[in-house]
């Protein structure tokens, strides 16, 4: 999962895309970039690290122009080193970058065409890469010097046709414009917004999130639809078209459980009212399940995104809520951080047990979900050490039990601890005494709102197996987890990674401030 961030603006937005980019950070604490346009230069910085750690104010200096990119990561595929940090670049045609979130699930057939017959060449295992390569040589295709928005559109449909999976994307065309576009299953979110300068002209930005365009001072426009493009061009003059010839809105629940701030609205649909009704859904289960004698003294949710769930859960239910953790804002999602060791060590790390809420209680956990497990079992002996008297578990989200392809960190099966088992066997796993988990129904009736008619399915794979692409099928699957586990990770990333670190690196169009 990624955070994208573009805009075409009147004067130097090189602190915009920056502050943009903060307001991201949630989606991706592994690398930053910054790429920006002036008088048909550009100007990039990217490297691994957190937004603050990245960007220096010698480098914000050096990023020139009105228009720019930006990307926030964490790695899926490939591997985490800077050479694969976003955006990426293309000298020809025109000097095109590109930064994405999702993943292409079809990467490596698309890698051999673009070698083969479009002779173009690929310099890491990004898919992103990809995505940039079969763009640019749709657009050279156009055959224009001053290529037009038809032009672009055109290459948008053609992406559309070559390439399947997740994709939010926000790319540069030197001298040019800005363009953004989603994939035809709005599987990763994509909005626009704009506002009215002084002189009273118009700025636009594109992002992941609404959180990025309303706290820069822009004024939300829409959501992208799927399979739609939107391009502003040097003038400012900004042109939409449908791109995609069977456009659905399948967007990923996931976002609304845990990737999405809560006060984000992803397709019109509010992230803080949808996890209100998670809990809210939870809640009624618990009734049904464990019934009114549930003995639940009180509710604690595991810090941030369970909060809101927890919170309603705890009111539908009448039992108190506390916040039995503190969290150190200084370590990172452990969810999004490779390698099992490296997450458990960080648990410990980034809460600290507030004892008195849970000596001698029976308690309640809540958590938007449970992947691999290595969290809430260490949250659940805190607890224990805490002198709980009984520690129960909730998952605001259903059991997660098959891989994520379209961009989340799930690609292999035998790592989700509920993959293959029943509630049963995973509460002994995580030794929790009661635990449980959301409806997939629930959730979606969760999600889904009448405001917004056009969302009736939504991108649950994760959860029964159901795939909204093509093509992924077991043997696709299996390939997946053998390149994308944990071990195969850590093996990429033990490789030397030579990169020019100087003052000021100037190749071809592009100035690098390392």
């Amino acid at each position: 999962m990624c955070g994208v961030v573009g805009i075409a603006g009147k004067s130097p937005v090189n602190q915009l895309l920056y502050d943009a980019l903060t307001m991201l950070q949630h989606r991706g604490q592994d690398a930053a970039g910054i790429i920006t346009c002036h008088e048909g230069r550009l100007y990039l910085r990217k490297d691994n690290g957190m937004v603050r750690d990245v960007f220096h104010t010698r480098h914000m200096r050096a990023l020139l122009g009105n228009y720019g990119i930006g990307h926030v990561r964490y790695p899926t595929a490939g591997s985490s080193s800077s050479a694969e940090a976003q955006p990426f670049y293309v000298n020809s045609p025109y000097g095109i970058s590109l930064a994405h979130n999702g993943n292409l699930t079809n990467a490596a057939e698309i890698h051999k065409d673009l070698f083969n017959a479009d002779f173009r060449h690929i310099n890491t295992d990004s898919d992103s890469e990809v995505l940039l390569n079969v763009f640019a040589h749709e657009m050279q295709k156009c055959g224009r010097v001053d290529p037009s928005e038809h032009d672009v559109f055109g290459a948008v449909t053609r992406v559309h046709e070559r390439c399947k999976g997740a994709y939010g994307v926000v790319s540069l065309i030197t001298g040019h414009g800005l363009v953004g576009f989603r994939d035809p299953n709005g599987i990763r979110p994509l909005i626009y917004g704009s506002r009215t300068t002084e002189a009273g002209e118009k700025e636009y930005i594109i992002a992941s999130e609404s959180v990025a365009i309303t706290a820069l001072g822009f004024k939300v426009e829409r959501d992208i639809e799927p399979g739609e493009a939107i391009f502003i061009n040097a003038n400012g003059k900004l042109f939409t078209k449908q791109c995609a010839e069977h456009p659905k809105y399948r967007p990923c629940i996931f976002e609304y459980v845990y990737f999405a701030r809560p006060d984000a609205t992803l397709d019109g649909i509010s992230v803080y009212k949808a996890r209100l009704k998670m809990g809210e859904k939870l809640a009624h289960k618990i009734l049904r399940d464990w019934g009114k004698q549930h003995n639940i003294d009180v509710v604690i949710p595991i810090p941030d995104t369970s909060r809101t769930s927890a919170l309603e859960l705890a009111n539908t239910l009448g039992v108190k809520f506390r916040e039995g953790f503190m969290k150190n804002r200084y370590i990172g999602r452990t969810f999004i951080m490779p390698g099992q060791q490296q997450r458990k060590k960080s648990v410990r790390q980034k809460l600290n047990p507030v004892e008195l809420e849970f000596k001698g209680k029976n308690v309640l956990l809540v958590d938007d979900s449970i992947v691999r497990g290595t969290t809430c079992e260490e949250i659940i002996q805190m607890a224990r050490d805490s002198g709980a008297k009984q520690v129960y578990f909730a998952s605001a989200a259903p059991m997660v039990k098959y891989p994520n392809v379209y961009g989340i960190d799930m690609p292999a099966k035998s790592e989700l601890i509920a993959s293959g088992r029943t509630v049963e066997e995973v509460r002994q796993i995580i030794g929790a005494d009661r635990l449980i988990f959301q409806d997939l129904e629930d959730l979606k009736e969760a999600v889904r709102t009448v405001k917004v008619p056009d969302i009736t399915e939504f991108d649950c794979a994760v959860f029964d197996g159901v795939y909204v692409t093509e093509g992924i099928d077991a043997n696709y699957l299996a390939r997946l987890e053998k390149n994308r586990n944990d071990i195969a990770k850590k093996s990429k990333d033990n490789y030397i990674d030579v990169n020019v670190d100087a003052a000021s690196v100037d190749l071809t169009g592009i100035r690098e401030d390392a």
